[in-house]
């Protein structure tokens, strides 16, 4: 029996793969497709998920085919310098087409030992007490003792769970493609900024080896969104908003996206959950999707690596849910918020002026590129009253006297214990958890305990107040 069958091979089923191998767990992704796909809708990470793939070790081959950036309209399109002070030691983002992420994050579970099955079609999913069944498009079938849906929006994993998916449908629709222009670049750079004074949901841009990306609003909300459009009507469409079409010829590919906003009730039902875009879908204003489900994959990771182990402690599967879930129904609502700023009407126009001049405020502005780019968050591990303010939020890469950079030190994916009196222990848990003796001058705290996502478990010093951390993130004592 496999321990854990990831379905889908896109950013979320690969990250989840990657973290699951770091354990030891026996992974198998099905991907229905047979090739990895050109079309790139997500363009880059931002700063929480690429402060995940330093403290995993990718973040330099990722830099190496990236830029970074550290402006642009993350929210509503209004486009603002991000803020001094970001609490995060990589304040910017790296601007990488997702086919790009795709292939390091494949790279990287093919080096830890994942198994990639690709032309897999999922037809069936079941489960009882002691695993779960999948039925391939073949007639094969295959048992594993968990399984993770990441098989987009239209996770046909929800859908054998009977998981309501409540939200709102589409009410507009966005065409976005590659394709080839003929029209000189100055003049598509002058026509563009023109139509971008009013229309923010229209863009054309160089995708490189002489292609362009072209984002324009469609005539409508298409009945079938399974199709895709046809050059000509981005044509047509390009004309009645450009009053060209740019010669545009040679799609390199062709998409259609909706503003449709759905969450999926819950994001576990025994021994299958879900994760990406399976378990929420929004628009892509702000290009939080993609960075939402490889954070969904880390958060759950090492939860279900702990429960095949057979030392999870009670509940430490389900805080998946209690802990994304509130994330991923923020996420929807900001981007309810930021589409309605992209409106043309005089009400949105009149909003985004007014955010706009909010943001100039640095507080504002700070507050809102933290909520965008996911280093704002702060789970609610039952603290309680008089918690220190560190419990429940992820740490920034801190330098430590002696061992370096803190996430250097964070690679295997296990819990760590940065212990400044020396007098601290984990208690047993040497096989789960390491206990790094060292100083931090940037934090004003005697020791901290880091779950393998890299949020702060426990802050103090007495080995009395830490044993009871240690149990409920990792269990009892070996």
């Amino acid at each position: 029996m496999i321990d854990v069958i990831v379905v889908g091979g896109g950013p979320t089923g690969l990250m989840l793969a990657a973290e699951l191998r770091l354990h030891d767990v026996g992974v198998v992704v099905l991907e229905r497709l047979t090739e990895p796909t050109p079309q790139s809708r997500g363009q880059g990470l931002h700063a929480r998920s690429v402060e995940i793939m330093d403290q995993r070790g990718l973040l330099e081959r990722f830099a190496a085919v990236s830029k970074e950036f550290s402006v642009g309209g993350l929210f509503g399109g209004i486009v603002k310098p991000w803020p001094d002070g970001l609490d995060t030691a990589h304040p910017y983002g790296l601007a990488t087409p997702q086919p790009v992420t795709e292939r390091l994050l494949n790279e990287r579970a093919l080096e830890v030992g994942t198994e990639i099955r690709r032309g897999c079609d999922v037809v069936g999913v079941s489960q009882d007490e002691e695993g779960v069944t999948v039925e391939l498009a073949d007639g094969t079938r295959l048992r594993s003792r968990y399984l993770v849906g990441c098989d987009g929006g239209r996770s046909l994993v929800r859908g054998q769970l009977g998981v309501g998916f409540p939200g709102e449908p589409a009410t507009v629709e966005t065409l976005l493609g590659e394709m080839e222009l003929t029209e000189d670049p100055a003049r598509i750079d002058a026509v563009m900024a023109e139509v971008r004074k009013t229309q923010l949901r229209f863009g054309v841009a160089p995708s490189g080896e002489g292609a362009y990306r072209v984002v324009v609003p469609a005539d409508g909300v298409a009945e079938d969104r399974t199709t895709p459009p046809t050059l000509e009507e981005f044509r047509t469409q390009l004309r009645a908003f450009a009053g060209t079409d740019f010669g545009a010829h040679s799609p390199r590919w062709l998409s259609r996206f909706g503003d449709a906003t759905r969450q999926a009730e819950r994001y576990r039902v025994g021994r299958v959950l879900l994760a990406g875009d399976a378990a929420h879908i929004h628009p892509p204003t702000g290009g939080q999707g993609l960075n939402l489900g490889v954070q969904d994959a880390f958060n759950l990771g090492w939860k279900l690596a702990a429960e095949v182990a057979g030392w999870a402690p009670e509940g430490l599967l389900d805080s998946y849910h209690t802990e994304r879930h509130p994330v991923g129904a923020r996420v929807l609502d900001h981007t309810r918020a930021a589409m309605t700023l992209l409106g043309a009407e005089p009400g949105p126009t009149a909003l985004r002026e007014l955010f706009s001049k909010l943001m100039d405020f640095e507080e504002v502005n700070r507050y809102v590129t933290g909520m965008i780019t996911a280093v704002g968050i702060r789970y609610d591990i039952g603290a309680g009253e008089g918690g220190h303010e560190l419990v429940g939020r992820r740490l920034r890469d801190v330098r430590l006297k002696e061992r370096g950079r803190l996430y250097g030190l964070m690679h295997g994916g296990r819990g760590l214990l940065l212990d400044g009196t020396g007098r601290l222990s984990v208690a047993g848990r040497e096989d789960r958890v390491d206990h790094v003796v060292d100083v931090c001058e940037e934090l004003d705290v005697p020791a901290v305990l880091l779950r393998p996502d890299g949020h702060v478990a426990w802050v103090g010093e007495d080995q009395e107040e830490l044993s009871g951390p240690l149990a409920r993130w990792f269990g009892a004592a070996g």
